[in-house]
């Protein structure tokens, strides 16, 4: 799933290509991706854009009062090309959730959004105002904006008895961190990923605001300015421990382990985070704290 990094790098990439730009066809292909009815899709055309914005995981391309959303999910993905093509594509068939064209100054682009698998949750929005989309209006503050600081972390945590690890995921919480960066953020600040939120000490509070800045920050700098194609590779090759079960930690040496559960599944490294201890998969036994 693209998270807070990739879904930047994204949404500056299309504001630099679609900026100026006019909607030239839009289509929906997928009976369930369109999330909403008023205004309808076709309202778009002919509607310059102004402008690409991200808010959490969402990307919002506005164009003259409207707003196409769309947040990936799991398994969507945007490509992008210079050279649009002009069929019609069938309703339910295929990867392709959604196709945009557009036209300007600089030539023709267009964006197929596109989600592999049986299981399909990425999701359209045509709104007069990104905040009308339900989960924009419920995110949580934005790690790399002004009013979060490391007291406003410690206020987070400290009121909450859950683990850490879902708390940094959730979206209501704080937008954008997913999965795989909160495994490579607890790793960097050396904490377990099911202590519980408000056991973290001041300190613990500190080393996590910082991980969580650094981390994050590095992957931004990474996904800055590639084209979608290039993302996701740019996400995998600085992860120390998330999708690495049974390589050795590049700090200690140990090896990374892993907890599964239904649909997911999260890394670690015992030496570094959990004082050596392995933590029990859910499906056999009880957490080890």
């Amino acid at each position: 799933m693209p998270e807070l990094p990739e879904v930047a790098g994204l949404a500056g990439f299309l504001d630099e290509q679609l900026r100026g730009s006019v909607f030239s066809k839009v289509q929906i292909v997928s009976f369930a991706v369109l999330k909403t009815a008023d205004p309808p899709f076709t309202a778009l055309q002919d509607r310059a854009v102004t402008g690409v914005r991200r808010f959490g995981k969402f990307v919002s391309i506005d164009a003259d009062g409207l707003s196409f959303v769309f947040h990936l999910a799991k398994a969507g993905w945007v490509r992008f090309t210079d050279s649009p093509s002009d069929g019609q594509l069938r309703m339910g068939k295929g990867y392709i959730a959604a196709r945009l064209a557009f036209t300007g100054a600089a030539g023709p682009h267009g964006i197929d959004l596109t989600e592999a698998g049986t299981k399909k949750s990425l999701a359209v929005y045509v709104v007069r105002d990104p905040q009308d989309v339900p989960g924009i209006a419920t995110l949580g503050p934005d790690p790399f904006s002004s009013g979060f600081d490391a007291d406003a972390l410690a206020a987070i945590l400290g009121s909450s008895s859950q683990q850490v690890k879902g708390l940094l995921r959730s979206q209501g919480v704080i937008a954008g961190i997913g999965n795989a960066y909160s495994d490579e953020i607890l790793h960097a600040a050396r904490i377990s990923p099911f202590a519980v939120a408000k056991s973290l000490d001041r300190d613990s509070v500190q080393v996590l605001y910082d991980a969580i800045h650094s981390v994050l920050g590095t992957a931004l700098a990474e996904a800055q300015g590639k084209p979608p194609s290039e993302l996701k590779d740019a996400k995998r090759s600085h992860m120390r421990v998330h999708a690495r079960t049974g390589q050795a930690c590049p700090v200690c040496g140990d090896t990374v382990r892993e907890v599964s559960f239904a649909d997911t599944a999260l890394q670690y490294c015992p030496t570094c985070q959990t004082k050596g201890k392995i933590l029990a998969d859910r499906r056999t036994s009880k957490f080890l704290k």
